[in-house]
């Protein structure tokens, strides 16, 4: 019995839970960064390179045969991911950095003083009645 007490204080630790919605909140966050690249990144770039494409190229091991699919070596897919994947990391460092300077201005802005309470002011108006007499 102490084991799957030992579960429970395991999985509703504050750690844990923080970190399923830390991943959930990725995978969300991962399908917006996608839907950026290739939606409003890729298509200017695309016309500013000519429309390249590399997921074709391909190297043939083994040609194809009767019922057998050839054996290809395909660099090309490959090589699209790692241009892909610096363009998504590269979109997300702007992101971040437009963050952090934003919160750097935040951070700068100083914070109004706190308004005096009920017994100040009532401490600070009779300080000013003692002064007029």
């Amino acid at each position: 019995m102490s084991i799957m007490k030992e579960f429970k204080e395991f999985a509703v630790k504050g750690n844990v839970v923080d970190m399923a919605v830390g991943i959930i909140i990725g995978v969300a966050f991962g399908k917006i960064v996608s839907s950026f690249v290739a939606d409003v990144l890729m298509p200017p770039i695309g016309l500013l390179i000519g429309g390249v494409d590399f997921t074709n190229l391909a190297i043939t091991l083994k040609a194809a045969g009767e019922g057998v699919e050839a054996v290809t070596l395909r660099y090309g897919a490959f090589l699209q991911t790692v241009f892909d994947f610096i363009i998504v990391a590269f979109a997300v460092f702007m992101a971040v950095k437009a963050l952090n300077s934003m919160r750097r201005k935040e951070a700068e802005t100083p914070a109004a003083p706190p308004a005096p309470s009920a017994q100040e002011q009532l401490l600070m108006e009779i300080r000013d009645l003692l002064k007029t007499k």
